[in-house]
């Protein structure tokens, strides 16, 4: 009996801590949210949808690099895959060349410490981004930097939903093939996605933006920044790393509430206008109108409301997971209500346990209301993508989930050129063909397993 008691005050105590961790540690997070966003940017744009071809794009082009190297993922797997990567790191950091690695403290934990040594011994600088910190242990282990970016040269970069590992390209058999989408940028705007590493990088490593923070062993030259210990590094305009506003050709871009997005749609966020930074080249205004929104804590739910709300025709959700918050799904159902075309897609197979489950409680109103909804066949779909009518497109690293919308560091490109809106939705049209209708028939057949799994899910929805 006493042991019985004592278990139960001991789980007692292990629930109330865990509550009052996560709501005092989310306050603290939700205090020094800023809010930031690029201006309207004209750029050139590649779509890949298929590991292999991604990779062997981002490779050669991380082979050919001049100068530097600013790679973040979520997920950087130790395989044989991850190893040819690191290799490439390390190779180009032994030419002398500034490489700087920022990975996720928690997903990309296969990583060996072994081989965090050997990249540094090579001159790689490597992060670790978000680590668990004490007082709040269980709400920083669920705050992940969830940003996939690379860029190459200050010229290219990468943003998407692919990280590092063998699933990736195909390497594993469940989830192959692996459907993705990832962007390939080229112009003004390569800018600021270096500023938002640069950012992440100062906030994880406590010696802020000094490039040779883990050189001190590494056969390759030291090479010497300005104004090391914070502040300024030249990116062909001015960041200053040491405060949370990001100046663009003379523009202060600082995160306050309202307005004006790409001069069309109101979204709530500030803007300001676009100008090429120095040392970049000046595009015409018939390349691809974009803009960066980095979120965090509660942000991306705010955006996402708005997209919605914006809808006339059509909104094309494409989403590994679909947990969304209540007021997302109420938002969605008045769309569907007033005549709007909601389609949603997901994957059939799941990469993680009981997140399809998740999604069932949120799929079957959108579907009763009229919603349709397919399930991908051809592989795993893992795309994160949002489309409204022929105007607006959010493709990045956000999922349509309770982990995105509150918790996980993210960043998304909004697209607003038509001819690049027209491609994407070739691609989903494609997707929904190589899709099955998910029914409510189907969603309500009997079956004990389903429905275990789905209260499991229902009460840990929030951080699938």
């Amino acid at each position: 009996m006493k042991l019985l008691t004592g278990l139960g005050g001991l789980l007692l105590f292990t629930i109330i801590w865990l509550v009052l961790d996560f709501r005092l540690g989310r306050k603290k997070h939700l205090s020094s949210v800023v809010k930031t966003e690029s201006p309207i940017h004209h750029g050139d744009f590649d779509i890949f949808t298929h590991g292999k071809e991604l990779f062997a794009d981002y490779f050669n082009e991380l082979r050919a690099a001049k100068h530097r190297i600013y790679v973040l993922f979520y997920i950087v797997k130790d395989d044989e895959f991850g190893q040819e990567f690191l290799s490439i790191l390390m190779d180009k950091a032994r030419e002398g060349i500034e490489v700087r690695l920022l990975l996720d403290r928690l997903g990309s934990w296969k990583m060996k410490n072994s081989r965090v040594k050997m990249l540094r011994e090579a001159g790689v600088a490597v992060g670790l981004s978000d680590p668990i910190r004490f007082p709040f242990l269980f709400y920083t282990s669920q705050v992940r930097n969830h940003r996939k970016i690379s860029i190459i040269d200050g010229k290219i970069a990468y943003l998407g939903g692919f990280n590092i590992g063998k699933e990736y390209v195909d390497g594993d058999p469940k989830l192959s093939p692996w459907r993705d989408y990832h962007l390939k940028i080229t112009g003004e705007s390569v800018n600021y996605l270096q500023s938002e590493f640069l950012l992440d990088w100062k906030r994880n490593n406590k010696r802020g933006l000094e490039a040779n923070l883990f050189l001190k062993k590494a056969n390759v030259p030291n090479r010497e920044f300005p104004l090391k210990g914070a502040a300024n590094v030249e990116l062909g305009a001015e960041l200053n790393a040491g405060t949370e506003s990001v100046e663009f050709g003379g523009e202060l871009i600082t995160g306050t509430e309202s307005v004006e997005f790409g001069g069309e749609l109101n979204t709530g966020i500030e803007t300001a206008p676009s100008s090429a930074s120095p040392g970049l080249p000046k595009l015409s205004h018939e390349a691809v109108r974009h803009q960066f929104i980095p979120t965090e804590a509660h942000q991306l739910e705010g955006l996402f409301l708005n997209l919605i709300q914006l809808a006339e025709n059509t909104i094309t959700i494409g989403t590994p997971y679909f947990i969304p918050s209540t007021r997302i799904l109420e938002e969605l159902l008045k769309a569907v209500q007033r005549g709007i075309c909601v389609t949603v897609i997901v994957p059939t197979v799941a990469d993680h346990p009981l997140v399809k489950e998740a999604s069932f409680r949120y799929l079957r109103p959108l579907i009763r209301e009229g919603g349709l909804v397919y399930q991908y066949q051809k592989g795993f779909y893992h795309a994160k993508t949002i489309v409204i009518d022929d105007k607006l497109c959010d493709i990045g690293t956000a999922n349509f989930d309770k982990r995105s919308l509150y918790l996980n560091k993210e960043i998304n490109c909004y697209v607003y050129d038509p001819e690049f809106i027209a491609s994407l939705k070739e691609i989903l049209t494609k997707d929904i063909h190589d899709s099955k209708p998910l029914t409510l028939a189907a969603l309500d057949a009997p079956s004990l397993n389903r429905s275990v799994k789905e209260a499991v899910a229902r009460t840990i929805s929030y951080f699938l």
